[in-house]
């Protein structure tokens, strides 16, 4: 799997509530709304945590990351996980024109986008599908 994948998967799964998971069960259901932000554009994911690790049989290794972007493999339900808004700070719209990826990840919002849209274009790639969202409107409900 691609470090972009790594890194968007990661940021998913532990950005959801604005808080660190403190040894706590994994929901269900994790509402993609965070605090940081003073307003939302678009309507807020859903992402479901237990389907992507039941039925897609992804790995916390495939989504959760050290600082190194090294996938964090001996992770177990429960475990403390930071949450991705204290490394990916920025909550500002992205400055326009070309940025390094190392820049774009610094901006909470593009490191969600990289790691989910990464994760689904190579899983629709690989199983020769466009079953996995990669746009706006297949992930981001209307308001």
């Amino acid at each position: 799997m691609s470090k972009i994948a790594l890194i968007a998967i990661a940021v998913i799964f532990v950005s959801g509530t604005g808080v660190l998971y403190a040894g706590t069960a994994v929901q269900d259901v994790i509402k993609m709304e965070n605090k940081a932000y003073k307003e939302h554009t678009k309507g807020i994911v859903e992402f479901t945590h237990k389907k992507h690790v039941v039925e897609y049989k992804a790995g916390c290794g495939d989504c959760h990351h050290d600082e190194n972007t090294k996938p964090l493999t001996n992770l177990k339900e429960g475990d403390n996980v930071q949450n991705c808004i204290e490394c990916h700070s920025k909550t500002d719209k992205k400055p326009k024109g070309k940025l390094s990826k190392k820049d774009a990840l610094t901006f909470h919002h593009e490191a969600m986008h990289m790691n989910c849209q990464g994760c689904h274009k190579e899983f629709n790639k690989k199983n020769n599908t466009k079953a996995a969202p990669v746009t706006c409107k297949k992930c981001h409900p209307k308001n």
